[in-house]
């Protein structure tokens, strides 16, 4: 009788261990699915991104040739000997468009008109490297010839569970991930460029090598001076130019307009505005240069020192913002160091910079960009400041780090240092609605929950007691999919919320079709209980009909006997 009752809980144990088993191999074939279907949904939108980015260049380069006939045939007003040169198509083309009286777009010539006067104004004058663009042009000869192969010959092994998200044709034209720009010109007293590139380039794996390129852009017009520097890097850094990986270029004299007369502003001298004012279109210059290589641009200074690890870093960081509507990633807190860009959005930022390149310095321009783009004059500076942070993003701690002590501006010397290089990491980042943050907790030392939300410090408040609360109020209704907050962090693992309940405030008070279970949750001032924190973290969904969400609250329900510290928060929008 034993052994028939232990045969049976051995037949059932089996059973049950084969229906688990299946169940978990289906799942996790499904979530290998899911995770191949969201690449390729991530790859299809980049790439869409990318196709209406060229189209719109070629309407602009298009409407530029038109404006270029237009001149030809004003300048020439009839005169035989100016157009026996053209064809009769052409000829009838010139009149065609000369006799149209559409409105003319204004341009970069508008901005910068000096530029017509020589043909050569925008192309390099002098350009070092192979030109990698990215696919399977930035692989090794043979490393290509062998993915080719693969991709049309595919092993019987080969998984198509997950498959490949880009096909032949897609790897050909597929860009690089990051460009880095690195602007350097003469210093007087040293260079610290071959540092800097040792600095980013030794902090590179193999793989990583094939998947960026470094453009090194000489600000000078002195070729003497341009092909010495160029000796020396090529000297250094022979097997990374010929590979790709270093490009080297410099602008023609032509593309300077006259730096003589600027007028003088905001207190700089002649001096400083005039190497301001260069230093914006050398900036220009190099963006536009870099544009169609990557699909992000990073610009760096030739006088920094990296972090390890720090391009998977930044771009795990980029990918992991995918599905927001970001303009700026900053990487470092220092000037232009560090702050990158996604390709398309070049365009924008170089026809703003040509438009004020000589009244203000670069940085400064970039903070009106985002003020143009998100503020609203009618309210006040704190609402633009949660506006702008949506778009320009700070990731710590920082991955640059500025070492240079003399400065490209004659006679300054700078000692810049970006006190967040060092500092460990005590907050986790995430992108949030743009909300209107308020606490009756008593905030220690300036651990403010404005910075928590923003994602530059963690919140510290002093023991919380009961009726507490800590508000999100959002600037608008948001769709909200889920929600993590998590106290503590690893200096002070013990300051955590504790007797802490989650809340949320949807902006329909009435009509919701909601569950029983959930009206049962519902406070008397509207908000409904959906979460509280266990064990320092509190996380869930948010029942999708209770959407859109106008607040989050959590609340303090019990006194506490710790300190509290909020070192995550989350609030995750339905993305489309």
């Amino acid at each position: 009788m034993r052994l028939r009752h232990g045969t049976v809980a051995t037949a059932l144990a089996f059973i049950t261990s084969f229906l688990t088993l299946s169940w978990y191999t289906t799942w996790q074939n499904g979530k290998e699915k899911l995770i191949a279907y969201q690449r390729e949904f991530l790859a299809l939108k980049e790439r869409l991104r990318i196709a209406e980015h060229r189209i719109s260049q070629r309407s602009s380069e298009l409407s530029t040739i038109v404006q270029q006939f237009r001149r030809v045939e004003a300048e020439a007003n009839g005169s035989r000997d100016s157009l026996n040169k053209f064809s009769d198509n052409t000829l009838k083309l010139l009149k065609e468009l000369a006799s149209k009286k559409s409105l003319q777009v204004p341009s970069i010539y508008y901005h910068l008109p000096h530029l017509l006067q020589n043909e050569g104004s925008l192309q390099p004058a002098v350009q070092i490297g192979n030109g990698r663009k990215g696919g399977l042009a930035a692989l090794p000869r043979q490393a290509g010839l062998e993915l080719r192969t693969l991709l049309r010959h595919p092993p019987h092994s080969w998984d198509y569970r997950s498959p490949p998200v880009w096909d032949l044709h897609d790897l050909d034209t597929l860009k690089i991930s990051i460009v880095m720009g690195i602007p350097t010109v003469k210093r007087e007293v040293k260079s610290y460029l071959i540092e800097t590139l040792h600095s980013l380039i030794d902090n590179l794996y193999p793989e990583e090598k094939l998947d960026c390129v470094i453009v090194v852009f000489i600000g000078e017009t002195d070729i003497d001076y341009v092909h010495g520097v160029i000796a020396n890097l090529e000297k250094e850094f022979s097997k990374e130019i010929s590979s790709g990986l270093v490009e080297v270029v410099s602008p023609p004299e032509s593309y300077y307009p006259d730096l003589t007369n600027l007028k003088e502003t905001f207190g700089d001298s002649k001096e400083r505005v005039r190497w301001r004012t260069k230093q914006n279109l050398d900036y220009c210059f190099l963006m536009m240069y870099a544009q169609e290589k990557g699909t992000y641009y990073i610009q760096l200074e030739d006088d920094i020192i990296v972090k390890q690890n720090y391009f998977n870093t930044i771009k795990n960081f980029a990918l992991q913002l995918s599905s927001e509507e970001w303009m700026i990633l900053e990487f470092s807190q220092l000037g232009f160091i560090g702050k990158m860009f996604q390709a398309p959005d070049l365009t924008l930022i170089v026809e703003f910079i040509f438009m004020f390149y000589k009244e203000k310095p670069i940085d400064w321009l970039l903070d009106h960009i985002l003020w143009v783009k998100v503020c609203n004059p009618e309210k006040d500076a704190k609402h633009c400041d949660r506006q702008k942070a949506n778009l320009r993003i700070r990731f710590r701690p920082s991955l640059f780090q500025h070492v240079g002590l003399h400065s490209s501006l004659s006679g300054k010397i700078q000692k810049l240092t970006d006190k967040d290089y060092m500092k460990p990491l005590l907050l986790k980042i995430h992108v949030n609605p743009p909300a209107e943050v308020s606490t009756s907790l008593k905030v220690y030392q300036g651990h403010t929950l404005e910075k928590t939300y923003m994602g530059e410090d963690f919140f510290w408040a002093i023991t919380p007691t009961a009726g507490d609360y800590i508000l999100f109020k959002f600037d608008k209704p948001v769709h909200v999919e889920s929600y993590l907050f998590h106290s503590g962090n690893q200096e002070h693992p013990g300051d955590i919320l504790l007797n802490t309940t989650v809340e949320v405030l949807p902006f329909k008070s009435e009509g919701l079709e909601i569950s029983k279970e959930t009206k049962e949750k519902r406070l008397q001032d509207g908000y409904f209980r959906i979460g509280k924190f266990e064990n320092g973290v509190a996380e869930g969904m948010v029942d999708p009909r209770l959407n859109p969400i106008s607040a989050f609250r959590l609340s303090v329900i019990q006194n506490s006997a710790v300190w509290a510290i909020l070192n995550e928060i989350h609030i995750k929008k339905i993305t489309n």
